[in-house]
């Protein structure tokens, strides 16, 4: 560790935020179609040639690992999609120095699959449920599949290691306010976390305004005038949720607020999307394209190379407090989340 208590070799950027975490999206492809994500009729696709095949993932995570990331986290699209996942999973638990493997997913795939990830090595879970009325889940996510999500989490019940299940449920203003107190008492029935999140600027139709945004404080005091919530130190100081627990001990909720509630300056965060292309910040509208070097036969060494020299770049934060701020980069589904 050098004198000013960066670990030597981590990954740096120019604000001294160490980078441990990486968000590893294996499809943009996704089952549902959900209103502050994308469109009814879907997106234009990752060409298949694109995408990063399991040894081009397991290849670039092991360089990140040697520079320091030591947690994965598999998203989409619905990353339950893409086919032998499982194995992918297994691969990345073989890398010595990830110490966590974490999926979000919708659900809806995840009953049939989830034995067969705990067993190559799946550490937590999260899964989107944003409304428990069919009708609204329905509406919201443009297909009937609530109760197969569901069956989903339950599912993952089975697996004690999986503990914490964490439930995640987008809020929007004039759709969200009826299921909010609904999935705060799941949190207090069932061993589940549930995760209030703010809609972000990220949907494919850019139909976005921040007049959509159910923040994080309006929420709590949704929430806290039902039952009473008493503040609890973050998982960690990079953790972007604040954790809260109900005053008579029946459960835990947290809230997610990046618009309200910005938590840029402790991120340690880096993702690499289907397509190859490592973010810095979910927000960022450059990437740096690590798909590119790699199958052209570049070297370790160059492509972690290129990685620093990305997050060397990355940004302080992804100032939507200005008034003038958009987003022109690619939707959420493309991404990862």
């Amino acid at each position: 560790m050098s004198n000013n208590g960066i670990v030597a070799g981590a990954v740096v950027d120019g604000y001294g935020r160490i980078h441990r975490a990486l968000r590893l999206s294996v499809t943009d492809r996704c089952n549902l179609r959900c209103r502050y994500c994308m469109p009814a009729e879907g997106l234009g696709w990752i060409p298949g040639d694109d995408v990063l095949s399991d040894d081009e993932c397991v290849r670039l995570v092991a360089i990140l690992a040697r520079a320091g990331v030591t947690e994965v986290r598999i998203t989409g699209g619905e990353p339950l999609i893409r086919p032998g996942l499982a194995e992918l999973v297994a691969r990345l638990r073989a890398i010595i120095e990830i110490g966590e493997i974490s999926l979000t997913t919708n659900g809806v795939l995840l009953a049939d699959q989830i034995d067969d990830l705990v067993a190559a090595g799946l550490d937590r879970v999260n899964v989107s449920v944003d409304s428990l009325d069919p009708e609204r889940y329905a509406a919201i996510t443009r297909r009937r599949d609530l109760e197969r999500a569901l069956d989903g989490l339950a599912a993952c019940e089975r697996h004690a290691q999986l503990r914490p299940i964490k439930v995640n449920a987008v809020a929007l203003r004039g759709v969200s306010e009826h299921d909010v107190l609904p999935l705060a008492e799941l949190a207090r029935q069932r061993p589940y976390v549930v995760r209030f999140i703010e809609v972000m600027p990220l949907d494919a139709p850019r139909s976005w305004t921040p007049e959509l945004v159910l923040s994080g404080e309006e929420l709590r005091e949704m929430i806290g005038s039902r039952w009473p919530l008493e503040p609890m130190r973050r998982e960690r100081p990079s953790a972007p949720a604040t954790h809260w627990r109900f005053a008579d001990g029946a459960g835990e909720v947290q809230f997610v607020a990046p618009v309200t509630e910005p938590f840029c300056a402790a991120c340690d965060r880096l993702r690499l999307t289907a397509d190859g292309q490592l973010r810095t910040c979910l927000f960022a509208e450059w990437e740096t394209d690590l798909r590119t070097p790699l199958r052209a036969g570049a070297p370790d060494d160059v492509l972690e190379r290129a990685v620093r020299d990305a997050v060397l770049r990355k940004e302080a934060g992804h100032g939507m407090s200005d008034p003038a701020w958009t987003y022109r980069g690619r939707p959420m589904s493309m991404i990862g989340g």
